[in-house]
């Protein structure tokens, strides 16, 4: 399956630390194992990139910053089949942060910059929560999930990079064999 994040983050305590959402890629693959007529299990392993975006003004130059944040994500959904068409879903997800990347843009100037993980006190394994829903038509499955973490994205609390936690909707189309 392959499809769009359309991820932001929160700050849990309050800080003035303000972000607007970023669109990212979503793709992997599933496997639904049947527990009965009207329940399943269904683990799944997807490449997932979330982050978020912001812009304003300093010394009367607009500036702007978005961060990319790639992902294996490993969401293990209990499912419940009301019909033959819906699968309602809902379970933990255990995400490693393999990549990280910032631009900065400050008036004409711009630059990138890939996140080195040795020296920075961020958190790589992260836990989270999905609920979604699936509509199968013949092979072709359609699905929306709203996930987020339980965990900060920095270590002891030590780290300089904001505090925060990831917030996601997904969309996806994938094919069922």
């Amino acid at each position: 399956k392959a499809g769009i994040n359309y991820a932001n983050v929160w700050d849990e305590q309050g800080q003035d630390f303000q972000a607007d959402p970023k669109v990212g890629f979503a793709g992997g693959v599933f496997l639904g194992l049947p527990i009965g007529k009207y329940f399943g299990f269904q683990p799944e392993i997807l490449i997932s990139q979330k982050g978020f975006q912001g812009s304003g003004t300093l010394l009367a130059t607009p500036y702007s910053f978005t961060r990319t944040s790639t992902y294996i994500d490993i969401p293990l959904f209990f499912q419940m089949k009301p019909g033959e068409a819906l699968t309602i879903l809902a379970g933990p997800q255990y995400s490693y942060l393999t990549h990280q990347k910032n631009t900065y843009t400050f008036g004409a100037n711009s630059t990138a910059q890939d996140q080195e993980f040795k020296n920075d006190n961020v958190r790589k394994n992260i836990l989270g929560f999905v609920v979604g829903a699936d509509i199968s038509v013949e092979h072709i499955v359609i699905s929306g999930r709203a996930g987020w973490d339980f965990q900060t994205n920095n270590g002891d609390g030590s780290s300089s990079t904001p505090r925060y936690k990831n917030r996601w909707l997904q969309f996806t189309v994938g094919f069922k064999l």
